[in-house]
């Protein structure tokens, strides 16, 4: 055979191969692509904590407002400032007292004249009873004595009560704590002409603060005194406190009550900070999941149920409502019963209606197995 038709013929062979070859690779691509692996776990009912998040204002449970019963004296010392802690019984601050004492001193003189006139009218009174036994004096002059020792003896009170009151105005000169606590507010300055009544300091009593919440009714019936809060403080701590008392009615315009709770050690706190709290009312039986079962599908919470068709595993996309979370559980509003198993590994990775082989399932106990059913080793 001539050398050009020799390699002509080789030529040709070669390009046979070639697309034979082709042919073998594009069968290969069109085929199949295999099943993903994944985990499951079936959807199971336990119990989870049931609790009510709401935001609510830190405020003192009992803040007294302090003042003198006294007007138009001035003040000489302050002894207290805002955030400084007090004792019961404390002079907070004072007032001049020059026209207290001098009335003081008047009532006292009185009161001893009072004294003198009255030992005068006893002494007169036992002459007058021994004159008359032996009838030097008639019993007209006696009554005269007698009614004369009583007169003397209710000056003496009048005058012994107009001194305990000008003793107790002067006490009024000092402004004392009525009880522990914390100075809340200042509206007063040394020197200042005070009058009876208005408002000088504020007291936070025992230093105790509370935590106020509104809640509408369907969540203020669940809350019960005694019930556990927790509370997040701006500094990122949580601080615990108890319910201790529940509004018994609604406000008519907010239909919302008043839920009132003792926060024992404050530390962070502040009164009219606004806080975020945590109510824990109890526990439910809810549907749960692990949480690596949820993910987002447009937007919305999806889980994955396994599905047998055709004899092959299959993936269906289902769409969700999320509830309360614990312990990496994630509760289920609506969705799979208990007992439908759900993926729980490789969701993030799955599309409605793909195959799917389970090469892990967990159990109720939580015990990993195959999925032919036997423990895994």
């Amino acid at each position: 055979m001539p050398t050009a038709a020799r390699i002509v013929l080789l030529v040709a062979l070669a390009s046979s191969s070639l697309v034979g070859c082709s042919g073998k690779d594009g069968d290969a691509a069109a085929a199949p692509s295999a099943a993903m692996a994944v985990a499951t776990a079936p959807v199971t009912v336990r119990a989870l904590p049931r609790s009510v998040s709401v935001s609510g204002a830190v405020a003192p449970v009992e803040e007294m407002q302090l003042g003198v019963e006294v007007s138009g004296l001035r003040v000489t010392a302050l002894s207290v400032d805002v955030g400084e802690t007090v004792r019961r019984g404390q002079v907070l601050l004072r007032l001049d007292t020059r026209m207290l004492d001098s009335e003081l001193a008047q009532a006292v003189a009185a009161l001893r004249e009072a004294e003198a006139g009255a030992a005068l009218a006893r002494a007169n009174l036992t002459r007058g009873q021994n004159l008359a036994r032996e009838r030097y004096i008639s019993a007209t002059q006696l009554d005269e004595l007698r009614a004369a020792r009583t007169q003397s003896e209710a000056r003496v009170g009048t005058a012994r009560a107009v001194r305990d009151a000008a003793a107790l105005r002067r006490s009024f000169a000092e402004l004392r704590a009525p009880a522990d606590g914390v100075i809340s507010k200042r509206l007063v300055q040394p020197g200042q002409v005070v009058m009876a009544g208005g408002e000088l300091l504020r007291l936070i009593r025992d230093g105790r603060l509370e935590w106020r919440a509104e809640l509408p009714v369907a969540q203020l019936t669940a809350v019960s005194p005694g019930d556990r809060i927790a509370l997040r403080a701006p500094g990122g701590a949580e601080i615990e406190g108890r319910v201790r008392a529940v509004s018994p009615g609604v406000d008519a315009a907010t239909r919302t009550g008043t839920v009132y709770a003792d926060v024992p050690q404050p530390e962070g706190l502040a009164p009219g900070a606004y806080v975020e709290g945590r109510i824990d009312t109890g526990t439910l039986d809810a549907a749960t999941v692990p949480s690596g079962a949820i993910v987002l599908r447009d937007g919305f919470p999806t889980v994955f149920v396994v599905e047998n068709k055709a004899g092959a595993a299959h993936a269906r996309a289902v769409r969700v409502r999320t509830g309360a979370k614990a312990d990496g559980a994630v509760q289920l509003l609506d969705g799979p019963k208990p007992g439908q198993s759900v993926v729980t590994r490789g969701a993030g990775f799955l599309a409605d209606g793909d195959r799917i082989r389970v090469v892990e399932a967990t159990g109720k106990a939580g015990a990993p197995t195959t999925a032919g059913g036997s423990a895994m080793r």
